[in-house]
């Protein structure tokens, strides 16, 4: 009640004023407790000297100011404020080391002594609330180890305090009970066990959490029973666990050279604790500038003597009794000193007409102020040095360097708690800095597989290193660097291509130059930017296109819902080829408020390039309108769906083409036909007789370098579904063809053209041949004749007084008899006229240039003809004799290439 009234009053006042003439500005702050605040006061002339007065700091409650501050007189503070209260900037007043008692309201007067009004100087206050949050803490907790008997009650209570108000749960074994349920009630950080069994026994964890951290606490429950004939005993809670942290240790602040303790206590089951420390994860006794200053002390905490800079850092209590995977808590320490320098180097080197930087190497924390600069022993003042500044870090940037940079330098840099003094002096030198001697070109062209090499050399003092670099994605294991510093590509690879940057370096300056390499004779590279832009049922996909290596490109986008259908096990991907020349293209057809997943793909001549990175893009919805009016049973469309999912996958064999049957069947499903074309003709059926129980094909036979899609379409006995989607495939890069194609219909009219026009050269060529040959065997035939007739028959075949008509008797008029003499030849052909002169002949037509028997020569056409034993042995005496006169002629004449005996003479004699 009297602080609900304080706060009227005060709310009051704040509203009116001192005097009631205006409203102040209310502020509030909010701190946290062990931290520090600054509570704001801008009542102070914001420039110029401010004229003579009295800083007062008043809190609402307090019969006197907490701090009064006049000139340079020690300030007045009360004892609750004592050692934690200070002005900062102007009028504002800084308390470390909150405490939860410190909220409340703050009013801030600046008095000025010049002036005569005391109304005015009582109309200048500045009210400010400070709200003061803290960690929860326990103000009441159960014991450590609780003995109760079988059957009986036990109320386990933990009440905490913080601000904001903590929460208090409770835990069995590691799990939160909530509410409890059964036996076991929790309300208000209260747990109650009505009756208490022997499986109620375990560690009861009770924990108080806010946004400012939490608190835990641990009880053994240790349940007594009753065994028969013996007096009660104890029953163990439960096996033995691992240690609990109950006093966590928190993050402390401390200046350099004091003491500091982090505390950690622990609880366990079995008591034999042991505790570790670490800074970093590096035990603390492990750490040579630790070793002589920390100790662990019996109840767990880390004390640590004299603390330096380097001690500041993450320290994690470890508390372990031997049983499973201990705990482990952390907490941070922050080590306050005045600003220092590090490591000054004796000389800094400053590059000869370029910009050039002189360091202060400074740590410090509370975080640096600023840094001044002495050179040759006397103040350094930048304004009256032209080009001259200082960094945000307190060095020194000179923009060129000359001799004017030279001399001794020295730095001391400040933050809030002063400055541990001046560095060492650091003489400036001027060198040259790297200049190149030869530089790259602008462009490398060079094909994949063989060797390039780029030249880049520099000079400078000292000598600058020279180094390569590719520009984005490295590229390992294929970039050698000679000893001239030049680049060696061996051997060129489709990853080289891109931009590469030669570095010269060294103590004083870098200093870059660049070349693009471009690598031909690969597939594309990837695309970047793909942006999609969602439309109307549809999308409108745009990219920028990667190098082409060499070849001319084509694009196509793959698309597919991300969400899986249920009934299939992969995502259908779906590609729409690009126009050439186009780096963007229109999408269709897709289902609003849908989420689709869109890659880019480029290919040339020798393949594919990769996929570019999956874009995310919904379409959005068409407005409503309304709907289309119902189709009379009779003009219902046929209840067969179009196959789903047509997919088109690239093997060396061809094309594969992979689809799911349709959705709706009316009947048994006969089969499909398998459309095709080539870009922009029109579609051809390339197959009529695909089985319905088919879900993928091949089709081979296609040409290298070409474009081509493909579509299914359902049958149903007499139905007839709307074509499947178009599935786009490019031959590019395919290595292996048949050598036969079955889609005469796909092929290019030139190349048709060329293989009609050569299966007719072919078809003349081989009639030509065959008539050419019928015609020389005709006038062999007719030469041959002709030269028998011309020679005298033997007159032994002619009996006296008789003539018979000459006849062309040989073997086969097609075969050139091989003989030396014509008698061999007539002699033959005699001898088989005389063997077939007994068979009848109808009479055939005068041959060609052979002599006929006019009517009236006087030759009888009926004479008797000897027998045919008879005839056939004149024959052969006839024949006996010829060949003895034929060798003996032989014998007269010289030396004579013996004839190859015919198979066809051996046989007739």
């Amino acid at each position: 009640m009297v602080w609900c009234l304080r706060v009227t009053i005060l709310s009051l006042v704040i509203s009116q004023g001192a005097d009631g003439r205006g409203k102040p500005e209310v502020v509030s702050v909010v701190g946290r407790a062990g931290e520090s605040a600054v509570l704001g006061c801008d009542l102070l002339p914001p420039a110029g000297r401010p004229p003579l007065h009295v800083i007062e700091w008043l809190r609402f409650g307090f019969l006197l100011p907490i701090f009064i501050q006049f000139g340079l007189y020690s300030p007045r503070i009360d004892p609750d404020y004592v050692g934690r209260v200070r002005l900062q900037k102007g009028a504002s007043l800084q308390i470390e080391g909150l405490r939860a008692e410190d909220q409340g309201w703050y009013e801030c007067r600046v008095l000025f002594l010049d002036q005569h009004s005391p109304e005015d100087d009582s109309a200048n206050g500045s009210w400010v609330h400070l709200t003061v949050n803290s960690p929860p803490q326990f103000l009441e907790t159960p014991p450590q180890v609780l003995e109760v008997q079988e059957l009986e009650p036990v109320t386990l209570r933990c009440v905490a305090r913080g601000s904001p108000q903590p929460q208090v749960t409770w835990k069995l074994r590691g799990q939160d009970l909530g509410q409890g349920q059964g036996q076991v009630q929790v309300r208000n950080g209260t747990l109650w066990i009505r009756q208490v069994e022997r499986g109620s026994s375990g560690v009861y964890t009770c924990q108080a959490s806010s946004s400012e951290g939490s608190a835990s606490h641990a009880t053994q429950l240790l349940v007594l029973g009753i065994s028969e004939g013996t007096s009660p005993c104890l029953v163990p809670s439960s096996v033995a666990g691992p240690p609990v942290i109950v006093v966590p240790p928190k993050n402390s602040t401390v200046n350099a050279s004091q003491d500091v303790s982090l505390a950690c206590r622990a609880e366990a089951y079995p008591t034999n604790l042991t505790y570790s420390w670490f800074q970093d994860n590096i035990n603390v006794f492990h750490i040579s500038r630790l070793q002589p200053r920390v100790r662990i002390l019996v109840d767990g905490s880390l004390r640590l003597q004299a603390t330096q800079p380097d001690d500041a850092g993450r320290y994690t209590c470890v508390p372990s009794n031997g049983l499973r995977r201990p705990p482990s808590a952390s907490a941070y320490l922050t080590v306050l000193y005045p600003a220092q320098v590090t490591a000054m180097p004796p000389e800094t080197p400053l590059p000869v007409g370029m910009r050039g930087v002189i360091r202060c190497p400074v740590r410090a924390n509370p975080p640096l102020l600023f840094v001044s600069w002495t050179k040759d022993g006397q103040a350094l003042q930048l304004d009256k040095l032209p080009g001259w500044s200082q960094g945000p870090e307190g060095s020194l940037i000179i923009a060129l360097g000359n001799e004017d940079a030279l001399g001794e330098y020295s730095c001391t840099p400040y933050n809030s708690l002063g400055t541990a003094g001046p560095s060492p002096v650091t003489r400036v030198l001027l060198k040259a800095p790297p200049a190149f001697l030869e530089r790259p070109k602008e462009e490398y062209f060079q094909e994949v597989g063989r060797e390039l090499l780029i030249p880049c050399s520099a000079q400078g003092d000292p000598p600058p290193a020279i180094s390569w670099a590719k520009v984005g994605r490295g590229l390992q294991g294929q970039a050698q660097v000679d000893s001239n510093s030049s680049l060696i590509l061996r051997p060129l690879t489709k990853e080289a291509n891109g931009r590469w940057e030669c570095t010269a370096s060294n103590a004083v300056a870098r200093v870059a130059t660049s070349t693009h390499v471009y690598v031909l004779g690969t597939s594309p590279h990837v695309v970047t930017n793909v942006s999609v832009v969602p439309l109307p049922k549809g999308a409108n996909v745009s990219w920028e296109p990667g190098f082409d290596g060499g070849y001319l490109q084509r694009f196509s986008v793959w698309y597919t819902p991300l969400a899986k259908r249920p009934d299939r096990t992969h995502h259908d991907w779906v590609s729409l080829a690009v126009p050439v020349g186009a780096a963007y293209l229109l999408v269709p057809g897709l289902q609003p408020h849908t989420q689709y997943q869109f890659s880019v793909l480029a290919q040339n001549k020798l393949g594919s390039g990769p996929f570019s990175e999956i874009i995310l893009s919904a379409p959005e919805g068409l407005p409503t309108t309304p709907a289309a009016p119902r189709l009379p049973p009779t003009e219902m469309p046929p209840p067969l769906s179009p196959p789903r999912g047509l997919v088109a996958v690239r093997t060396p064999r061809g094309v594969l083409l992979h689809w799911e049957p349709p959705e709706l069947v009316p009947e048994t499903l006969d089969g499909y036909v398998l459309e095709g074309r080539q870009g922009s003709q029109g579609w051809e059926v390339l197959d009529r007789a695909v089985a319905g129980t088919e879900l993928q094909l091949l089709v081979p036979g296609l040409i290298k370098d070409v474009l081509y899609e493909f579509r299914l379409v359902a049958l149903a006995g007499s139905y007839v579904s709307e074509p499947s989607n178009t599935a786009n495939v490019s031959t590019s890069g395919l290595e292996v063809y048949p050598s036969r194609t079955q889609l005469p219909g796909l092929l290019p009219q030139p190349v048709l053209a060329g293989v009609v026009g050569g299966v007719c050269f072919l078809g003349v060529a081989v009639l030509v041949s065959i008539l050419a040959a019928c015609l020389t065997n005709r006038r062999r035939a007719a030469r041959r004749r002709r030269k028998r007739l011309r020679q005298d028959a033997p007159l032994i075949f002619s009996p006296p007084g008789k003539s018979a008509p000459r006849r062309n008797t040989s073997v086969d008029e097609n075969y050139e008899w091989d003989s030396e003499f014509p008698g061999d030849m007539e002699l033959l052909e005699t001898l088989h006229l005389g063997l077939t002169g007994l068979r009848p002949r109808p009479e055939a037509e005068p041959e060609l240039d052979a002599k006929v028997p006019e009517e009236g020569s006087g030759l009888p056409t009926t004479a008797q003809a000897p027998g045919p034993e008879a005839r056939c042995a004149a024959l052969r005496e006839e024949f006996l004799a010829f060949r003895r006169r034929r060798d003996a002629t032989r014998a007269r004449l010289p030396v004579y290439r013996q004839p190859v005996p015919h198979p066809e003479q051996a046989t007739l004699l």
